[in-house]
């Protein structure tokens, strides 16, 4: 489902509650550096031909609107979310988007959290490195331990290496919340011995705050895709649990 407005909701969100949504993407198109099996925004190839990613004057003039336009109706919002239609760091405006983004959060809802929902791929600019400190739950994905997987099920748009990421992604001391996805087709499995073994062992390397796994949720633009079940994930990062991390599961 693409979003047709920078600003949108706010939502009922799994993990992040009532959660007021900012597209940094094409406002009639999607646009990312990763092609997900599971992306509910479908294909890359699909999304429209609109390319035109909106400026930080045009994302201040709309944010300031629709949150002042919730703190008149007394709505609650919980976070402040950039998702959208695609990877919201691509777009070369998104530092200094982030500063605006803190201090319009700070005038009109100083209780909500800014979250910022990202693939990791431009973590290692440190301009992108540097936005995402500033904000309360950078939420990074790494859905696979290995190049081989990554390429299955997240399909990147361009070079892409995992040991790359959790080196960069040692670079938050752990101050950030890592999101992973758990699924199966006929060509892999999430719950695998070596994939979860390996995934875990990453998970101790980068030492996360809060770690969020889920599953599919939503029509996928892949085909033979499974979820797994609330019960299935828990058993999986039990071991995680046990050593103390925090693990949010959501079906």
């Amino acid at each position: 489902m693409l979003r047709e407005e920078i600003v949108f909701g706010p939502i009922h969100s799994r993990r992040l509650g009532s959660s007021l949504g900012i597209n940094l993407l094409p406002e009639k198109g999607k646009l990312c550096n990763f092609d997900c099996i599971y992306c509910e925004c479908g294909w890359n190839k699909d999304g429209r031909e609109d390319h035109v990613l909106p400026s930080a004057a045009k994302l201040e003039k709309a944010l300031r609107s629709k949150l002042l336009e919730c703190s008149k109706a007394g709505v609650k919002i919980d976070s402040i979310t950039f998702s959208g239609d695609g990877e919201p760091t691509i777009n070369p405006d998104f530092p200094e988007i982030i500063d605006i983004t803190l201090r319009l959060r700070d005038e009109y809802y100083p209780e909500a959290k800014v979250s910022v929902l990202s693939n990791a791929t431009r973590i290692s600019d440190r301009r992108v490195f540097d936005a995402l400190r500033k904000v309360d739950n950078p939420i990074l994905k790494l859905d696979a331990p290995t190049d081989e997987l990554v390429a299955r099920i997240n399909q990147p748009q361009g070079e892409y290496h995992v040991a790359d990421i959790v080196q960069a992604m040692m670079e938050f001391k752990g101050d950030f919340v890592l999101q992973t996805m758990f699924l199966r087709s006929a060509d892999f499995d999430s719950s695998s011995p070596g994939q979860i073994d390996a995934w875990m062992d990453i998970v101790r390397k980068v030492k996360p705050r809060e770690i969020m796994v889920y599953t599919l949720d939503r029509e996928a633009p892949a085909s033979g895709l499974e979820k797994f079940t609330v019960e299935e994930m828990d058993a999986l990062i039990r071991p995680l649990r046990d050593e103390g991390f925090k693990v949010q599961v959501r079906g």
